[in-house]
């Protein structure tokens, strides 16, 4: 089974921060506010542990900038 990666849609971010927050696991913000891959990734793997938080994150992103795709 492929595992799912978080895509973050950098035209429509606007740097909130809300996923940040949920995903604080796989995510940090930058200085204005936009969201970072702790290990660097343009497209971070999303834990089976994590799964919830990520789908939850995906559906309160305000910007809908935010969409789980698979590797």
């Amino acid at each position: 089974m492929s595992e799912n990666r978080l895509h973050i849609d950098w035209t429509a971010c606007d740097g909130r921060g809300l996923c940040a927050e949920l995903l604080s696991e796989i995510l940090v913000e930058d200085e204005w506010g936009y969201p970072l891959a702790r290990d660097g990734a343009v497209e971070p793997a999303v834990p089976r542990a994590l799964q919830k938080n990520a789908k939850r994150a995906v559906d309160r992103c305000p910007a809908l900038a935010l969409r789980l795709v698979n590797s």
